[in-house]
């Protein structure tokens, strides 16, 4: 007997060492919890939560059309954005700060819903009752298939020379879908959703072709492209049915050859600008003598304006200017070295014969 009683008191000290333990590990992954479970509009709620990421980036939002096991069905449409708060988690995880209350843009039922805004995407929600704010059940779920990823997504494709220069960045999202219901799910419709940094993302509706059978499974492939110029760190959303089932970071580099083509503008236009007007100048410029332009100064025309110097010579005699009448200036006897007046030869010259005529 006392055998039996020590086994079961060693059960119950065992329990209760164990149930802290299984207490723990239950509570691990991210969790939220709320001051007040209703309040009304214009007043404010504490929101607390642990087992985050160490420093991480969240958003808070009070969403309508929410519960924590369906989660937000419109995504953050069904959200009062407006009036959401941002909150850093400490080197342990946890956070706690204040929200102001406010009314969805959808009815309740509502939750406070805390997600991770850079990084691993990680969520929670927690129920609250916004006071005065209408209450509609929410949409039926649809029976029959119902899909769900199966494995991570990926973006396939990569970018041109196009891209390079500012074209729209274009990707296909593959992911495996399973049909985890009882009826087959035909020609299936996905909602694809781009977001930039903490904006919401913009939704577009891209059909399946194809029939996936209960239990079955099937690659999905979804092209999609973003706008002309974009670039930096885009979230890629796939929703189906109202829910999120998968996201996908894209970081998007900057089109350098758009800004290589505002540095070419920028030095070809003042150079042409530049040219053009050295034309319109050069057209303009009065003409000079014989109707040549001249651009600048050239040596040849220099040479020949330019005086020439030369020093005479001391053995030279300076040209005399012969003023006797009988002379003109061809037969100038300053020239051959005479300097007297012509006369006749004399008739007692022995070297010149005398003539005589009759007398």
């Amino acid at each position: 007997m006392n055998g039996k009683l020590r086994t079961t008191a060693l059960l119950a000290v065992l329990a209760l060492l164990l149930l802290p333990m299984a207490g723990t590990a239950a509570a691990d992954g991210p969790s939220v919890k709320l001051s007040k479970s209703q309040a009304g509009t214009g007043g404010s709620i504490t929101v607390s939560g642990s087992g985050w990421r160490s420093h991480a980036l969240l958003m808070m939002l009070i969403c309508g059309q929410s519960t924590p096991s369906r989660g937000v069905i419109g995504g953050t449409n069904s959200c009062a954005n407006g009036d959401g708060r941002a909150v850093t988690t400490d080197a342990k995880g946890r956070f706690s700060k204040k929200l102001p209350v406010a009314e969805p843009p959808v009815p309740c039922p509502c939750v406070v819903h805390v997600a991770t805004v850079e990084g691993a995407k990680a969520q929670a929600d927690a129920v609250l009752q916004v006071a005065g704010h209408a209450v509609e059940p929410l949409p039926t779920e649809p029976s029959g298939g119902r899909l769900s990823v199966l494995t991570d997504t990926r973006l396939d494709g990569s970018s041109g020379l196009l891209t390079w220069f500012g074209a729209p960045p274009a990707r296909t999202l593959v992911f495996t879908v399973g049909n985890a219901g009882t009826t087959a799910i035909k020609n299936p419709v996905f909602q694809l959703g781009t977001s930039h940094g903490v904006f919401a993302p913009q939704w577009e509706e891209q059909q399946w072709r194809g029939t996936i059978a209960p239990g079955k499974k099937a690659q999905i492939k979804l092209p999609f492209e973003l706008t002309a110029g974009a670039h930096g760190d885009y979230t890629v959303s796939l929703k189906y049915g109202g829910k999120v089932l998968a996201e996908q970071p894209w970081g998007v580099g900057r089109p350098w050859g758009v800004t290589l083509f505002w540095i070419l503008v920028c030095v070809v236009v003042p150079a042409a600008v530049f040219r053009a007007g050295m034309a319109v100048v050069d057209r303009i410029r009065p003409r000079r003598a014989g109707g040549l332009r001249h651009r600048g100064l050239r040596m040849p025309e220099l040479t020949l304006r330019m005086p020439k110097f030369t020093t005479p010579k001391a053995d030279e005699e300076p040209a005399s200017d012969s003023t006797l009448p009988w002379f003109t200036p061809d037969s100038d006897p300053g020239t051959a070295g005479r300097l007297s007046a012509p006369h006749d030869d004399s008739p007692t010259s022995p070297t010149t014969p005398t003539r005589k005529g009759p007398t």
